[in-house]
């Protein structure tokens, strides 16, 4: 919203400048964008006498002319401007000067041939409008040498307001007059709006159809004017609106625009002759279209308020206006237009069909409904004035909503909400300036609330009335009392372990997604769905029906989604919730991976590896190992869940209970459900399944310790059973000596000749390495025969021979 200050004060009689209305209205709620002080930027253009303007000696289309600037330097000047003539006053810029219209700065040069020593400018040039067709003409009484921007009156600074949605009233000049007025920056002077007496009963009815009257547009109201001269506006009507970013178009028009953004009351116009029988409000009807006053087609429908004829649509309610019934400059009948029409109705079509104008912007926030009358009186008093004509009696359909109710309010609930003490004297004074009727022979207090208030719907909001006209700025600062002296931690546990997750997944070469919580009802199905508290009532598709109970359906998904466009072997992660019931203790923090495709990219030597599940249990390993938690005492099982292959996924557990996590390749019936082609293998971790780490004590760091003597390699081969987990075997020859066991890792499983049926014969590496001497081959033979001792214990495996 923008206003200018000359503009404000003939609402509001007060002698501060610019810069104080700005902090007044920031002050009292009306943030100030900026001040856009005109005077400054058009000060050194002057208003200069042309002496003499001869024919170009070099140029058929330019103009010679000699400029008198008022300092006693006669300027020559090459003009190409189709008006430029002996005896104009114009504005004129000198040598260095930066023209505002397209910031050039004007530099000596030879223009044909010839100096030019200045420039005569056009109102393109000044920023002032679109006007190229010619230099300005300024009036014949002007100053010489005096800046035209004082001449013309456009030395008036113009304010850019934000205005909150719930401020309607302050989208007119008068309503921000009257806040101004209130907090005692003035004396509101509002000019008042008399009664224009019609001379001839008007022959346009208006008419409200039964769907529309009770809501949609409860009152409309018109007047007829006969005779009417629809010529350009005059000066001080088309610098008004250019100053505040509106182009003139005719003088009928830019009428409604004044009025728009001075009162908050948007009107229309309708050319009188165009119109078809009488005036109608209805809703649309299918397959009906109306072109707008913007060039722009709108189909219509049954939700969307039109005003018509007896022909067909002439404009959206409350939005646009239509071609068929524009008023143009052979106009002599005019039929003036003030409605109420309701909010959320205009601001509904006006979204579905991406329409924005100053009509809409005011009526979707709620117009006062009592200035329908006013505003038609305040619409023919001008055209009466500037266009000539003649008037007939006012006609109207329905009537306006009925007055808001009376609100209660204790004025002890300003300084128990606000912190503000303020006399109650003074909270009567505010109330009454804004418009408000407090009466104080009750308690709490009885307060009417005008009509151009839509947003007060409580104590609280008369509150914030007192509040903000006492200032904003007065509001007492209470500083938040301190907690801890040391400041607390910004992120708990839980949530530093779930950044942790993604920055280890992420440096694992893992694509983070995010996907929708909801998943198919068969997928659901299929992961272990049963609540039904879990089925969305409305889903946005069927797609999206339940809550996942897992991660691995959605990173499935994803990973299809990919595949579709080419992107076959991918690598996803998510850190998300999961749902097994409505409860919060139903509910988990999970990070979850998907794998596809191969390891390695083709290539000229060969050997493409396809991802597999031990990919998979690497990545959970270091994701564990990189939020704490105890991956030496964890057991691999293979109890896996069913939709992971049961000969190629296993969990990870922390005591006989406790599953941590899950790894392995994707059931081929999953695989299949899920759409997934090719080699895939998944897991997830199940975040709060992880124990708090334990606190370290606060001790450096100890030294890397190297041993100084030789360490011995030794291999194994030990008959078990198929049913003996390689990782059992592991244990028990770590167990056998602690201190000299570095690392087991095996190396070999081998099934057939040799070996008999049901057993397996698994090769391992032990590294040993001492601290105090080398060792001896009786010292590493003894060792070997705890090793041997200790798998035969735990598995019932023996020395393959």
């Amino acid at each position: 919203m923008k206003i200018t200050v000359n503009w404000l004060k003939e609402h509001l009689e007060t002698a501060a400048g610019a810069q104080e209305i700005a902090e007044r209205l920031t002050s009292i709620g009306l943030e100030v964008e900026g001040i856009e002080d005109r005077a400054a930027v058009l000060k050194p253009f002057t208003v200069a006498y042309v002496v003499e303007a001869v024919q170009h000696p070099n140029a058929d289309k330019l103009r010679l002319c000699t400029v008198d600037a008022g300092d006693g330097t006669p300027y020559q000047v090459v003009c190409g401007a189709p008006n430029a003539r002996t005896g104009l006053k114009v504005v004129f810029a000198r040598m260095g000067t930066t023209i505002p219209g397209n910031g050039m700065v004007l530099k000596p040069t030879a223009i044909r041939g010839v100096d030019s020593q200045g420039m005569m400018c056009s109102m393109r040039e000044m920023g002032l409008g679109q006007d190229h067709d010619g230099i300005i003409e300024l009036p014949e009484d002007a100053p010489i040498g005096k800046p035209f921007a004082e001449v013309l009156g456009l030395d008036d600074a113009v304010i850019d307001l934000s205005v909150t949605p719930n401020r309607q009233d302050c989208l007119g000049v008068s309503g921000i007059a009257r806040d101004l007025a209130a907090a005692g920056l003035g004396t509101l002077i509002t000019p008042a709006i008399g009664k224009i007496p019609g001379t001839f009963p008007s022959t346009v009815s208006v008419r409200l159809d039964e769907s529309v009257k009770d809501k949609a547009c409860p009152l409309f109201v018109g007047r007829l004017i006969k005779g009417v001269t629809n010529g350009d506006s005059p000066a001080w009507l088309k610098a008004r609106l250019e100053a505040i970013g509106l182009r003139p178009i005719s003088a009928l028009v830019d009428i409604t625009n004044l009025i728009t953004h001075d009162r908050a009351r948007p009107l229309h116009v309708f050319d009188a002759a165009k119109l078809t029988g009488g005036i109608h409000v209805r809703f649309g009807k299918a397959g009906e279209s109306v072109e707008g006053l913007d060039g722009k087609a709108y189909a219509l429908d049954e939700q969307m308020i039109v005003v018509a004829d007896d022909a067909g649509p002439l404009g959206l309610g409350g939005i646009v206006g239509g071609v068929p019934s524009s008023v143009t400059g052979e106009t002599v009948d005019v039929f003036l237009e003030a409605a109420h029409f309701d909010a959320l109705t205009v601001a509904a079509t006006g979204r579905r069909l991406g329409v924005v104008t100053d009509a809409r912007h005011r009526f979707e926030r709620g117009v006062d409904p009592q200035s329908a009358f006013d505003g038609i009186e305040l619409g023919t008093k001008l055209i009466l004035e500037l266009c000539g004509g003649e008037a007939s009696e006012i006609v109207f359909a329905g009537a306006p909503p009925a007055p808001f109710p009376n609100q209660t309010f204790r004025p002890f609930r300003v300084e128990k909400l606000t912190g503000l003490k303020v006399a109650d004297e003074r909270m009567v004074e505010i109330l009454a300036d804004l418009g408000f009727g407090p009466d104080r022979s009750v308690f709490p207090w009885n307060v009417s609330v005008p009509s151009w208030r839509r947003d007060i719907e409580g104590e609280v909001d008369l509150v914030e009335e007192v509040a903000r006209i006492t200032g904003l700025d007065k509001l007492p600062v209470e500083p938040l009392p301190s907690v801890s002296v040391v400041p607390l931690p910004a992120l708990n546990p839980a949530q530093r372990r779930v950044r942790a997750a993604k920055r280890l997944l992420a440096t694992r070469g893992l694509t983070e997604t995010v996907n929708n919580s909801f998943i198919p009802e068969a997928h659901a199905a299929a992961f272990g769905w049963s609540d039904l508290a879990l089925k969305v009532a409305n889903p946005i598709s069927v797609e999206l029906a339940v809550m996942r109970p897992h991660l691995v359906p959605s990173l499935a998904a994803a990973a299809v989604r990919n595949a579709a466009r080419g992107i076959e072997d991918v690598a996803l992660f998510e850190v998300a919730g999961t749902y097994h019931g409505i409860a919060p203790k139903d509910q988990a923090s999970v990070a979850g991976g998907i794998r596809t495709g191969y390891t390695t990219p083709r290539q000229w030597q060969g050997g493409r590896r396809a991802v597999d599940a031990f990919d998979a249990k690497a990545d959970v390993l270091a994701l564990l190992g990189e939020l704490g938690a105890p991956v030496g005492n964890l057991t691999v099982g293979t109890d896996v869940p069913a939709w992971l292959h049961p000969g190629q996924a296993g969990t990870l557990k922390l005591g006989p209970k406790t599953v941590i996590a899950v790894f392995g390749a994707l059931h081929p019936r999953m695989a299949r459900l899920l759409g997934v082609e090719g080699p895939a293998v998944v897991f997830e971790v199940y975040l709060d399944a992880i124990p708090a780490a334990k606190a370290k004590p606060t001790r450096e760091k100890p030294a890397l310790v190297l041993s100084d003597f030789q360490a011995v390699s030794r291999d194994f081969a030990f008959l078990v059973d198929e049913t003996v987990a390689a990782e059992a075997v592991i244990r028990a020859i770590k167990g056998a000596d602690k201190a000299l066991i570095a690392d087991v890792s095996v190396f070999d499983l081998y099934r057939g000749q040799g070996v008999p049926a049901g057993k397996v014969s698994m090769a391992l590496a032990v590294r040993l390495e001492p601290r105090d001497k080398t060792l001896t081959e009786p010292e590493i033979e003894a060792v070997s025969a705890k090793i041997v001792a200790a798998v035969a214990k735990a598995t019932g495996g023996s020395l393959r021979g």
